[in-house]
């Protein structure tokens, strides 16, 4: 609870071929040895996460990656896993070595990560050592800077490009405190069941208290059967009352009309995605038959209890909506499954263990299948036909919304 989660960081991944001292690199950012160096090349097979703070950029996570130049059947799937990391990266380095420079290689990469609107800072790394090659690095277009890993030469003018480069709009917008005057009361009904950590909040409803705070608003916590009687104590009605999305339906009822209501899930709809695109997937619901395949998508594996969100009680309202059974398929971690465009429907998670870069580059990819893709709170909001409500203090989302 009391660290930076890992979707809210900044993502750096460094990409290059093998033994470019991709791993040397991270080692002498963080200045500490988290990544594994050897001089055999190919050390690194997957893409390895650190977290670490750089000033004043902040909280960010490296990403160490497989070598671009990896050969063999296994070698491609390796280099197929590192590109897949640029869905949620925000800013890239390129490392090449003095004595061989960038090639074609080098060359196709920019290209996929300039497709992708992505900053990138080449590092020329290993400056320490004799026989460095002549190379124009202009044609490149992208900036370069001289290190060495091994001695830390050059790392602190790196660590400025980074900051200079690091994209001034990576941080999603905010959660909930842009919704309710400094100093009004937020309501946030937080069930406590099986599927809650031992001892804690979940993330989402952790990181709604702390941006609700950093915007100067009083919060109180209570639990779903405690909402009748916190709304009699309070001298006057909250601002904004936001509930877990599964006890939506009864918290709707126990609270006055005029009272804004919206839940977690909306809110990291807009705060880790695009509310108005996963709005729009939900009057996709409309159209669904028996017998279509919709996939359940989450980011983050977890252990299921009964009655789990995923497979039980969004299967269970998704077939009484349409009236028959749909072909429900669920994926679970960091990637979605390929050919999207079998699917009428994708259904993710809220997002909380993703970043936002990557949550938008999900949306993306089922946009260019054609397929809507809407979230849990924004589905059951509209399963139980309170998704105008839910939306209220979202105009243009609302706007979407037809009686």
């Amino acid at each position: 609870m009391q660290d930076t989660p890992r979707g809210s960081r900044l993502h750096i991944a460094l990409f290059g071929r093998r033994n470019a001292g991709k791993s040397s690199l991270i080692n002498a950012l963080t200045g500490q040895e988290l990544a594994i160096v050897s001089a055999v090349p190919g050390t690194t097979t997957d893409p390895v996460y650190k977290s670490m703070e750089i000033n004043p950029i902040g909280p960010v996570v490296l990403i160490d990656t497989a070598g671009l130049d990896d050969s063999g059947e296994l070698g491609r799937q390796r280099v197929k896993k590192s590109l897949a990391v640029l869905e949620k990266t925000d800013l890239v380095l390129l490392v090449v070595t003095a004595e061989k420079g960038p090639g074609e290689i080098e060359k196709a990469f920019l290209t996929t990560a300039r497709q992708k609107e992505l900053p990138v800072i080449g590092v020329i790394n290993k400056i320490d050592l004799p026989g460095a090659t002549a190379v124009d690095y202009s044609v490149f277009g992208i900036p370069w800077v001289k290190v060495s890993a091994l001695t830390g030469q050059g790392i602190s003018e790196l660590k400025q490009a980074m900051i200079a480069a690091a994209p001034r709009n990576w941080k999603a917008p905010t959660i909930a405190g842009d919704l309710l005057p400094a100093g009004e009361l937020a309501l946030l009904v937080v069930p406590l069941d099986e599927a809650a950590p031992q001892g804690r909040l979940i993330l989402p409803q952790v990181q709604t208290i702390r941006d609700l705070l950093d915007h100067n608003c009083q919060v109180m916590v209570v639990k779903d059967e405690q909402l009748r009687a916190a709304l009699k104590r309070c001298g006057q009605p909250p601002a904004l009352v936001i509930t877990d999305s599964q006890v939506f339906h009864a918290v709707d009822a126990i609270t006055p009309p005029e009272v804004p209501l919206t839940s977690f899930s909306i809110l990291f709809a807009r705060y880790k995605g695009d509310l108005v695109t996963l709005v729009k997937g939900a009057q996709a619901i409309k159209e669904l038959q028996p017998g279509d395949k919709v996939l359940i998508a989450e980011a983050c594996t977890h252990h299921r209890v009964d009655d789990d969100i995923a497979t039980a009680k969004i299967p269970r309202w998704l077939n009484q909506y349409v009236g028959g059974k749909l072909d429900f398929e669920l994926a679970s971690g960091g990637t979605l499954p390929d050919k999207l465009e079998q699917y009428r429907l994708i259904v993710h998670c809220g997002a909380c263990m993703i970043n936002r870069r990557q949550m938008l580059s999900r949306i993306f990819a089922a946009q260019k299948a054609g397929v809507p893709i809407v979230n849990y709170g924004v589905l059951i909001a509209f399963v139980l036909g309170i998704l105008k409500r839910a939306l209220a203090p979202f105009p243009e989302a609302l706007a979407l919304i037809k009686d």
